[in-house]
């Protein structure tokens, strides 16, 4: 019988929570929950263990507080950190979550030095390039998950516009994870139909725009969190491809080292994702308005970055 993989998610809340139900559910790895708040993940595992008699999953699932639990891990998923509250954005959680992630790095670079890094903590793109510079592994290796949750928000909207299934829409959104992401509608489509054939210019920049602050509208819904559902979906999405050796072509927080001008630093951008994690960076043609959106997305990143570098 074929051993299955090891997965440690770092970080019991909802994210994590949601993320590892989810994960047990499709069968495609034993997983270590692992919270500093004791009894937390100890008390999510043995929920979901309980539950899985009654969903047939043979996945096993353990809660714990401590590192060396996760010893050995293929995947580590990093969901710590302190969520958003409402009027605060991203990149206000800077200093305090690059702390967090800073200390959780270093305790996994230890005990899983061969893992694969699938980071959600925010600022997305600031925290993924904190997780490679601690870990020291290699590019591959350290990844971010944004653009999946993006492109399916873009996705979803479209849905709800046209009235139709979410499985006929395509879309791709590049760029920082936050207000200055870049939806490319050109390359966005219903069954194959370009989406600027199919909804009027001035409808597309709403539903743009609401893509954009979608992670904002539903913490002012909230009011006391934020979105998880559609992230957990995300990272289990781009979980699939690294565990199943999908080579799918995801958007991801990847380090570009020159492609699309981008020197060193974690953005938005098509990888195909597989056994060995980020296993190549796709590079699109941009028109012109969408290679100055992306620059001015990916300057905002490097102020981030320019801001953690001094910290680690």
């Amino acid at each position: 019988m074929m051993k299955r993989r090891k997965v440690t998610i770092i970080g019991a809340g909802n994210v994590g929570g949601t993320t590892a139900q989810r994960l047990v559910e499709k069968g495609l790895a034993d997983i270590v929950l692992l919270d500093i708040n004791r009894g937390m993940a100890q008390g999510k595992a043995l929920d979901l263990s309980e539950t899985a008699p009654l969903y047939e999953y043979d996945s096993q699932i353990i809660g714990t507080s401590s590192y060396e639990d996760t010893t050995g891990s293929d995947l580590v998923i990093i969901t710590s950190g302190v969520p958003r509250k409402p009027g605060m954005s991203r990149d206000d959680l800077l200093k305090v979550n690059a702390n967090i992630v800073k200390s959780v790095v270093q305790q996994v670079a230890r005990t899983s030095p061969q893992a694969i890094l699938l980071v959600v903590s925010n600022p997305l793109d600031a925290m993924t390039y904190v997780a490679f510079k601690v870990s020291g592994f290699q590019k591959q290796r350290v990844m971010g998950m944004a653009g999946v949750l993006d492109s399916a928000r873009l996705r979803a909207f479209i849905a709800m516009e046209l009235g139709i299934s979410v499985k006929n829409v395509q879309a791709m959104v590049l760029g920082g994870h936050g207000d200055t992401m870049v939806p490319l509608l050109r390359y966005t489509t219903v069954s194959g139909i370009p989406v600027i054939d199919l909804i009027a210019k001035d409808r597309l920049e709403a539903i743009v725009k609401r893509t954009r602050q979608a992670g904002a509208e539903i913490v002012n819904l909230l009011k006391t969190g934020s979105a998880y559902y559609a992230p957990s979906a995300a990272v289990v999405e781009m979980s699939e491809g690294i565990l199943l050796d999908k080579k799918n072509i995801l958007p991801c927080a990847a380090l570009c080292e020159g492609e699309y001008g981008i020197d060193k630093l974690f953005v938005g951008v098509p990888a195909k994702i597989g056994h060995g994690g980020v296993e190549e960076v796709i590079e699109i043609r941009l028109d012109s308005m969408e290679e100055l959106e992306l620059k001015k997305s990916v300057s905002a990143v490097q102020e981030l970055c320019k801001v953690v570098d001094k910290m680690i």
